[in-house]
């Protein structure tokens, strides 16, 4: 299967943050969904179990999305979805957050919205949950387009270097790793995503 056919469906790109105690954490998503309206807004997100974020989710039951814009630089992305929350304090001497009336951050730099979330149902699909939550608050922040995947995957991810030496190279983060045989088992240093997501170059 050529995995990069994901790629073609329309998804934005959110951080998802939420609060366990006295503990901020914050990752990148783009499974959120708007699944009803009426009698009130409902939303689901789904969110991988290793995230350290889901664990928050878990024990919280809220959370808070930032809808990010166009002009939202690859440090971002990098910043909440290429390191764990398990290892690394994200929020530590991280500036420009605020904290919306549920006390969970969000990004205003970066964000043209915020939406605040509490949690009703958990549905476990194996490797994820998904989240079925009620919208219990939202704000514009600024009037600024919101980024998709096929924007960032066009626009904001660097672009791979040419390739000096043969090996695979990661389509998620573009990470090279360099050999003749990709092992089956390995996993991307940066992006933590498997084997099935390197092409060979």
């Amino acid at each position: 299967m050529d995995n990069s056919a994901l790629f073609k469906v329309g998804y934005g790109l959110y951080v998802l943050t939420a609060k366990d105690g006295d503990r901020d954490n914050g990752c990148i998503t783009n499974t959120l969904l708007q699944v009803a309206s009426v009698p009130s807004l409902v939303g689901v997100i789904t969110v991988c179990k290793k995230n350290f974020t889901h664990d928050m989710i878990i024990n919280s039951k809220e959370f808070n999305i930032s809808i990010l814009s166009t002009d939202t630089p690859f440090e971002v992305f990098k910043h909440f979805g290429f390191q764990s929350g398990r290892t690394v304090d994200k929020f530590c001497n991280y500036k420009n957050v605020m904290r919306s009336a549920n006390n969970i951050i969000y990004l205003p730099e970066y964000s043209n919205a915020y939406l605040s979330f509490k949690v009703t149902d958990v549905i476990d699909f194996g490797s994820h949950s998904m989240f079925r939550a009620d919208i219990t608050d939202g704000v514009i922040i600024r009037d600024a387009e919101s980024v998709t995947y096929a924007y960032y995957q066009k626009h904001i991810k660097p672009k791979p270097k040419e390739a000096q030496k043969r090996g695979y190279r990661c389509i998620i983060c573009n990470h090279i790793y360099e050999g003749d045989t990709l092992p089956p088992d390995y996993i991307c240093p940066l992006c933590k995503h498997g084997a099935s997501d390197f092409i060979k170059i």
